[in-house]
C-alpha cells in the first residue's frame, strides 16, 4: 500500500517545518482513518469482483437455454407448413371417402332402380276409389274431439263405408276436429 507511505512522508514534512504537535496528531488520526477507509475499499472491490465472475458463469451457461427469436419464428414457421400438409392430406383422405361412399349409394341406387323395373320391388298401393252408391239424403255434423269415423257412424246410424265414400276420404283415420262430414242417411 503505497497511499499510507506517501501520507506518512507528507506527515513527517510538516512535522519538519515546525507544526505544532496537536496537528500533527490530527494529521496521524486522519491517515490512520484513510488507511482503515482504503482497506474497506479494497475488501468491497473484492466482493464485487467474486460478485460479476459468479454472474458472468451463470449468464454464460444460460445461453445455451434460450431460443432466439429467429429461432422461435423458424420453428412458428415449420410447424405452419407441418399443419397445412396435415389439413391437406386430411382434406384429400376425406374427399375420397366420400367419393367411394358416393359411388357405391349409387350403385345401391341402380341395383333398386332395375329391381323395380323388373317388378321385383314393393308394390304400388292403389289409390282409393270412391263411388256414387251412398244414400244422397243425410245430414252435416262437424267432427268433436274424441271422434272417430265409426263412432260418427253409430251415433248417427249411418254406414262408416257411406261416409267414407260420400266424403272421399283416402285416410279415414286422419279427421280433426272442426272438420264438416255429409253423414248418408243419418238422423
Amino acid at each position: 500500500m503505497r497511499f499510507p507511505f506517501l501520507l506518512l512522508l507528507s506527515l513527517a514534512a510538516v512535522t519538519v517545518r515546525g507544526q505544532s504537535s496537536v496537528d500533527f496528531a490530527n494529521l496521524r488520526e486522519d491517515v490512520r482513518l484513510l488507511s482503515q477507509r482504503v482497506g474497506e475499499l479494497s475488501l468491497r472491490v473484492e466482493q464485487l469482483e467474486r460478485e460479476n465472475a459468479q454472474l458472468r458463469a451463470q449468464t454464460a451457461g444460460s445461453g445455451r437455454d434460450y431460443a432466439t427469436l429467429a429461432q422461435l419464428n423458424e420453428a412458428v414457421a415449420e410447424i405452419n407448413r407441418l399443419i397445412k400438409a396435415s389439413v391437406s392430406s386430411s382434406r384429400t383422405e376425406t374427399l375420397e371417402t366420400v367419393s367411394r361412399r358416393m359411388d357405391q349409394l349409387a350403385q345401391q341406387t341402380d341395383a333398386a332402380i332395375q329391381a323395380l323395373a323388373k317388378g321385383g320391388g314393393p308394390r304400388a298401393v292403389a289409390a282409393p276409389s270412391f263411388t256414387g252408391e251412398f244414400p244422397k239424403e243425410g245430414i252435416s255434423y262437424t267432427v268433436q274431439k274424441g271422434d272417430t269415423l265409426a263412432i260418427i257412424a253409430k251415433r248417427t246410424g249411418a254406414r262408416a263405408a257411406d261416409i267414407i265414400n260420400a266424403n272421399k276420404l283416402t285416410d279415414p283415420s286422419l279427421i280433426f276436429v272442426g272438420q264438416v262430414l255429409f253423414i248418408p242417411g243419418g238422423k
